[in-house]
């Protein structure tokens, strides 16, 4: 999809609190023949589309394509508060000299409600939009379609980064179930990143990106943690707790112990077990 073929054209932008004019019903029930973008920014309540139902927070973007039955739900005093822009396009195409112009155009790829997250560019350009549609200053008509555009373009890109970052998660999760089944043993970092098909390196930026951690100082940490609880619920010796999480030498797993504790696993023991 490439956004130089759409040709826009806006019915009317607002930004402004929900109110229900229908007064103690408290809901908006509706039907557009036009697409409408609508992003949340602050207030409650609820958005039934297509029938699905999805909660109106900060950040929250809908996408209400022409034909579909919707209903805004207003809860208490803390009426939402949104943008929205109403608009159409056309798809325009450029074959051999000549602009072929088709109301058929490919549906936008926006999901019907979703969270968005760090989403400040799209704010403020959508902000900007609104800010510009009801200043009616020279040429407004046609700085509100690039400014559309620009939105349109803020949108997918903080979504594609979004789904990518939630492909990564479900990957890093694959990577610490994976460590959780080797406590007992020695991974590299090469044999975690096997596991999910990622070079090294990739790997080692992602999971820092995601988690805050290194690789092998959250699978370490991890160790650590097996060792404490086996310390606190078993009978074994420090040696015998520093084998079972992976460690052959045991004043390398004190060391390992006290830099991520603070404290000796003797230490540990004695405070946890005898309480001294």
């Amino acid at each position: 999809m490439y956004l130089k073929d759409y040709f826009f054209y806006i019915h009317y932008c607002n930004g402004r609190k929900l109110k229900d004019s229908n007064g103690p019903r408290r809901r908006i029930t509706r039907t557009l023949q036009h697409h409408e973008l609508i992003l949340a920014t602050g207030g409650s309540g609820s958005i039934t589309i297509d029938g699905r139902k999805y909660q109106v927070q900060p950040g929250m973007l809908f996408y209400i394509a022409p034909g579909l039955l919707h209903t805004f739900e207003l809860s208490g005093e803390d009426l939402p508060y949104v943008m929205t822009v109403h608009f159409n396009y056309a798809f325009v195409t450029h074959t051999d000299g000549r602009l072929d112009i088709s109301n058929e155009a490919p549906i936008l790829t926006i999901p019907s409600g979703q969270q968005l997250k760090d989403y400040y560019l799209v704010e403020e350009l959508f902000k900007k939009l609104v800010d510009t549609w009801h200043a009616k200053g020279l040429g407004y008509e046609f700085m509100t379609k690039t400014l559309l555009q620009q939105l349109l373009i803020a949108l997918w890109q903080n979504i594609r980064k979004q789904d990518q970052i939630d492909a990564s998660s479900l990957k890093i999760e694959k990577i610490i179930v994976y460590m959780q089944q080797n406590l007992s043993k020695k991974i590299t970092l090469q044999e975690l990143a096997n596991q999910v098909l990622w070079s090294p390196t990739y790997l080692s930026r992602t999971f820092k990106g995601i988690t805050g951690y290194a690789v092998i100082e959250f699978f370490n940490k991890m160790k650590i943690d097996q060792a404490k609880e086996l310390m606190l619920e078993s009978d074994k010796k420090i040696r015998e707790v520093a084998q079972a999480v992976g460690y052959t030498d045991e004043f390398y797993f004190s060391r390992m112990f006290k830099k991520i504790e603070g404290m000796s696993p003797s230490e540990f023991y004695s405070k946890n077990v005898h309480g001294d």
